[in-house]
């Protein structure tokens, strides 16, 4: 994948920008509010980087992203509990079996053409598929769930203060930055821009397809499997509901459209706006269960309908509106 360093210079240097403000964080303050506020919102961010990859640069709308993150989750904990491997091991377990998913997903649905609603659909399945087998067999503790032993250090992934989960997910932030950045900058990027925009046309220049999809949905299940095994190590409990649930997958896609899909900025930033906003109405209306999934209805339809291109696309709907009043109103004079 050769990548143009030249012309993605200046993206680049923001995600140095980026990783470097955030480090500097956990150094400034002690505060566990302030650091589970970053740690969450970077949690969300990399759910949502990872659907972007698929959804936003290769145009497949998945539903079913929880099947990835599940998929991650569970192999984390299973690889600990039952294997006895060590945590940072199990995550190169987690990370190939989300990847390695993606690729099962996509064989099946991009070999017969499916795409738009009917993969979408596809997906969901998927995810519901996996949630009833994780259901119905004893080594994913079935609808108990799995828990992991707390045994706070480096070594085991655990750490004693919230900075080390700060750090660890901005890594995978940062990874997933950097393969954004390389999607944005590459000549695989172009080929799946371009197959998302016309696939007849993509294959009429020697693209495959099939074959870009096929990458493209591995490396977002991979990546989506990151972020199911960081929950794990966090919360050292996962079950059915929580790896394979639609919650996970509204999530991520959310925060994508939300931000800006197709971009590299923004799920980051549809991301941090959802977090602030349900952390809000979460205070606001905590005695209300299930608001915060009502607030992330309204403002997806909100921003579907004023702000196609999403929040960071702001200023280029503002600039395509003023010069298309200033066409109109620059036609009478002349």
């Amino acid at each position: 994948m050769s990548i143009d360093i030249k012309g993605g210079a200046k993206d680049l240097a923001g995600i140095v920008l980026f990783v470097a403000l955030v480090a500097s964080i956990p150094l400034m303050t002690d505060s566990g509010v302030t650091l589970n506020f970053v740690m969450m919102a970077l949690y969300a961010a990399l759910l949502s980087q990872a659907w972007n990859i698929l959804g936003g640069f290769g145009g497949q709308f998945s539903f079913g992203h929880a099947l990835f993150f599940g998929t991650g989750a569970y192999l984390q904990a299973m690889a600990q509990i039952h294997g006895g491997v060590n945590p940072w091991l199990a995550l190169a377990v987690a990370v190939s079996g989300g990847a390695g998913a993606g690729v099962m997903v996509g064989a099946l649905s991009f070999r017969y053409g499916l795409k738009g609603s009917y993969f979408a659909l596809v997906t969901m399945a998927f995810a519901e598929v996996f949630r009833i087998l994780a259901l119905s067999v004893p080594f994913t503790g079935a609808g108990v769930g799995l828990m992991l032993p707390l045994q706070e250090s480096f070594a085991n992934m655990q750490f004693a203060s919230r900075k080390g989960y700060v750090y660890l997910i901005l890594a995978f932030v940062t990874i997933a930055l950097l393969v954004t950045w390389g999607l944005k900058h590459s000549r695989f990027g172009a080929y799946l821009q371009a197959v998302r925009d016309n696939e007849d046309s993509a294959r009429a220049v020697g693209v495959s397809p099939f074959r870009v999809k096929l990458a493209a949905i591995a490396l977002s299940g991979g990546l989506m499997a990151a972020g199911g095994a960081f929950y794990v190590q966090v919360f050292q409990y996962i079950d059915p509901g929580i790896a394979f649930g639609p919650g996970t997958s509204v999530e991520a896609l959310v925060a994508a459209i939300v931000g800006g899909i197709g971009t590299l900025w923004g799920p980051l930033l549809g991301a941090l706006v959802l977090h602030v906003l349900s952390d809000i109405t979460r205070n606001m209306f905590g005695q209300l269960p299930g608001i915060n999934m009502v607030i992330y209805g309204v403002v997806l339809v909100t921003i579907v309908m004023f702000l196609p291109r999403g929040i960071g696309g702001l200023g280029a709907t503002a600039k395509s509106l003023w010069l298309r009043l200033r066409e109109k109103t620059g036609g009478r004079h002349d």
